[in-house]
């Protein structure tokens, strides 16, 4: 069982999955509670964008998809606040013309034919060393974010209203988050592809919200449940030949339908939380 640590690549993908694991579960914990799942999927759609541009432009997808799902995310910000009710809308909107330019400018690049696979449904296993550096600064980013702005992520995320009320910027923290979305949805497209991003973002939190009594208990559960799901698809991908984003995903949604059968605690505050 353990002969696959033998190969590089294998290596290289475990830790992927480690790193994306802790920025999932960080950065999906806010985005189960702040009931942010709808503009996360448009993120990681429009982030499609990116990588067309990218290989029209030719300079590197990641690159491209990271403007991409930042400037998604600040323009889908600046939609949700300004015309709340409308603001499903535009986001559909964003959504559907980021994946649509992504793939014309594709078939419009001469003489080369992405893997369309392996954007959509992630290529972990060819993860290169590279990369895990940038997984790790931007997971380390994300986690060191998270820790000095905690107490005012918190009370956002408990009540928006009175946040305001006691002083905390909760205009710059909302656009803070969706950055934050944004590094960790370009992390995980490598793993999982942009299709089943929002599974993992959102499936551990989902658990771990139910056996959590706090936000902070809530991001730690949430990491350990998705690098569970993480390691556990690579190595039943390796074992069975399957493609290993879309057997991640299977972990995580079966063990969400267990999770459903079973009984469990939601986060308790003062102040009625977002959930």
């Amino acid at each position: 069982m353990l002969e696959i640590l033998q190969y590089d690549f294998m290596r290289n993908a475990l830790a992927a999955g480690f790193l994306v694991s802790i920025a999932c579960g960080i950065i999906g914990a806010m985005v189960v509670v702040n009931r942010l799942v709808f503009i996360s999927g448009g993120i990681a759609h429009a982030s499609y964008g990116g990588i067309g541009l990218a290989f029209f432009a030719g300079f590197p997808p990641s690159l491209g998809a990271g403007l991409a799902a930042l400037v998604s995310a600040l323009t889908m910000g600046l939609v949700s606040h300004s015309r709340k009710h409308r603001a499903d809308t535009f986001i559909g909107v964003i959504w559907a013309v980021g994946m649509s330019m992504g793939i014309i400018l594709l078939d419009l690049t001469p003489g080369y034919r992405v893997d369309l696979m392996s954007y959509l449904f992630g290529s972990i296993l060819m993860v290169p060393a590279s990369a895990l550096w940038t997984m790790a600064g931007l997971s380390l980013a994300i986690t060191i974010l998270v820790l000095v702005f905690y107490k005012d992520f918190l009370a956002m995320s408990h009540d928006e209203e009175f946040a305001r009320a006691m002083g905390v910027p909760v205009t710059a923290l909302y656009f803070l988050l969706l950055v934050m979305v944004a590094m960790t949805v370009v992390m995980t497209i490598q793993v999982v592809g942009l299709i089943l991003v929002i599974a993992l973002l959102t499936i551990p939190s989902y658990i771990a919200e139910k056996y959590s009594g706090s936000l902070k208990q809530m991001m730690l559960l949430a990491v350990i449940i998705s690098t569970v799901f993480t390691q556990t698809g690579i190595w039943l991908a390796y074992y069975l030949d399957l493609t290993t984003g879309a057997t991640i995903v299977l972990v995580a949604a079966a063990a969400f339908i267990i999770s459903g059968l079973l009984p469990g605690r939601s986060i308790k505050g003062k102040a009625k939380h977002k959930s």
